[in-house]
């Protein structure tokens, strides 16, 4: 992402899916956008014509309704009144949100907790994506860690049958897993190879003779699938690595959270008790679900962490440490000392 100073608000600049995720936890309701978009050109006392006339390109500003998150195909849907633009003033109309696009938002108040969002998203859109590969002798599960959670790209069976299998398969099945390895685009990330058995060491051999081995992984887990690679993360297996990534970061927190809450409780969650603990000057992580800053403005709780020297951890709400946290209420806090 990339974002600039204008007259009207800020200037922002979608260069990867990440940050259409960011975008969707600064936009609110009430919000100004103004975006190149498409519209049926107006034609003056000629509704049937009006509506079969062609779409033209034109930049048009709404005054915000709705905004809708797609987590499947990662698209934004800003929907609201027009208030400024060549034509249809006071219609509604939906902005979609894509990389490649340029928008300006204007808010009648930018929250601190928006502004450090913005930053941290130029800073994290270089950064490469985790990929994940979860996998036992019969199936394997392709996955991308994004900054707001995983994606499960891909489910690929090894065709084998067990105990009767005459046959080796290694090849056909790990050319599969390599194939989509590659379809993805993702050359430079970091490839974490996981699962029971032995599977995963003799993928590892076949990633590398594939020169796909820049930085290659492995860990045992006693699950495959999507749950083995939520088993790596829960248990911190491979810490350094997911420290690289806003997901394991986030996860880490929360695992701390919970490990303080049931053993000797230096934390503590819920709005008057976080608020009261982070102007005692007593939080040293302040843990905030992501949808909570769209609901409240939380900025006085955050100063007053901040001004302690204490950190302040957004989570996603797309990942099971975000789950976890929303069963808290969304508010969260790792304490310095009890109060």
């Amino acid at each position: 992402m990339r974002y600039w100073q204008t007259d009207g608000g800020i200037g922002i600049q979608l260069e990867t899916d990440d940050d259409i995720w960011h975008l969707y936890n600064i936009i609110e309701v009430g919000d100004l956008v103004t975006a190149s978009t498409v519209r049926r050109e107006e034609k003056a006392g000629d509704k049937i014509r009006a509506e079969r006339a062609e779409k033209r390109r034109m930049t048009l500003g709404i005054r915000v309704e709705k905004v809708e998150f797609s987590e499947d195909d990662v698209r934004l849907r800003i929907l609201g009144v027009i208030e400024s633009g060549p034509q249809d003033i006071g219609q509604h109309h939906t902005l979609m949100a894509e990389v490649g696009e340029r928008m300006t938002i204007s808010k009648r108040h930018w929250k601190e907790t928006q502004v450090q969002r913005l930053k941290r998203a130029v800073a994290d859109t270089n950064k490469p994506r985790m990929v994940f590969v979860s996998l036992d002798q019969d199936d394997a599960t392709v996955a991308v860690l994004r900054q707001f959670g995983l994606k499960e790209v891909a489910a690929i069976r090894s065709g084998r049958s067990g105990k009767q299998y005459a046959g080796d398969g290694k090849d056909t099945y790990h050319a599969d897993i390599i194939a989509k390895l590659r379809s993805m685009g993702e050359n430079g990330s970091p490839l974490v190879l996981l699962g029971p058995g032995f599977e995963k060491e003799q993928l590892a051999d076949s990633v590398k003779s594939a020169g796909l081995g820049n930085r290659v992984f492995v860990y045992h887990t006693g699950q495959s699938g999507m749950q083995g690679i939520n088993e790596l993360m829960k248990k911190g297996m491979g810490a350094d690595l997911l420290r690289e990534s806003r997901v394991g970061v986030e996860m880490e927190a929360v695992e701390k959270l919970m490990e303080n809450i049931g053993r000797d409780g230096l934390a503590t969650y819920g709005s008057k008790e976080v608020a009261d603990a982070a102007a005692a000057g007593a939080v040293q992580t302040l843990l905030i679900l992501d949808s909570r800053l769209r609901d409240a403005d939380l900025d006085g709780v955050v100063r007053d962490v901040e001004s302690q020297k204490g950190d302040v951890v957004v989570v996603s709400g797309q990942h099971d440490g975000g789950r976890q946290l929303e069963a808290l209420g969304g508010l969260a806090a790792i304490l310095r000392y009890r109060i």
